[in-house]
């Protein structure tokens, strides 16, 4: 059996190893090493995690897939909930989350097969219930912050995300400098939206 620790953050901005230290410690707690760890900066409202995915590509019957929190595994729709769902049980990988007691039965190897499969479906419907909980604080995050732009944009306070000056500045030396706008979109994470703004703010005809 092998741990793998998954740690995932929102946004670049954010330290998606913030929790490192909390995974190693659990499992030293238990005994176990952690095999590897996969960090990723994406959305837990979406099934593009490239990292999450080659986590379970490398796992073997039996492994474990450590997080700190469901929410760091799942904050999606139910559909795609239960497509995740069916890529974990295909692959017959345990999730043990450090806010989810239920969950660390799954790193006992002494467990008699009809209390495994009691732990078992007791860990799928505290799961269940806790990405459903993590799915709505999203939805509900999702609509205050409408809520609120569409009162400031009323009252006339609404002046959009501000700009990062400092990242932008350097996009635009990397065009003027004739990088393709593949490489800049790789470099900086930028979208070809702000790329396309930048370049035409500067009057730049950089192609593709």
């Amino acid at each position: 059996m092998f741990v793998r620790a998954y740690l995932r953050a929102s946004t670049k901005e954010q330290d998606a190893n913030r929790a490192r230290a909390d995974l190693e410690a659990f499992a030293a707690e238990r005994g176990l090493q952690i095999a590897a760890t996969y960090l990723e900066n994406e959305s837990g409202a979406s099934l593009q995690r490239p990292e999450l995915f080659r986590l379970l590509s490398d796992s073997r019957a039996g492994d474990v897939l450590l997080i700190e929190q469901v929410d760091r595994l799942s904050r999606l729709n139910a559909a795609d909930w239960d497509k995740l769902k069916t890529e974990i049980r295909s692959r017959q990988v345990k999730v043990v989350a450090l806010d989810l007691p239920t969950s660390w039965s799954m790193l006992s190897s002494t467990t008699d097969e009809f209390t495994q499969r009691m732990f078992d479906a007791i860990n799928g419907m505290m799961l269940d219930m806790i990405a459903a909980i993590a799915r709505k604080d999203y939805d509900d995050r999702r609509r205050r912050q409408a809520q609120g732009i569409v009162k400031a944009k009323a009252d006339g306070r609404y002046r959009g995300r501000p700009e990062d000056a400092e990242r932008n500045a350097a996009i635009v030396a990397m065009l003027k400098s004739g990088q393709t706008w593949n490489t800049i979109v790789k470099a900086t994470g930028c979208s070809r939206s702000t790329l396309a703004r930048l370049a035409k703010r500067t009057q730049t005809s950089v192609e593709a």
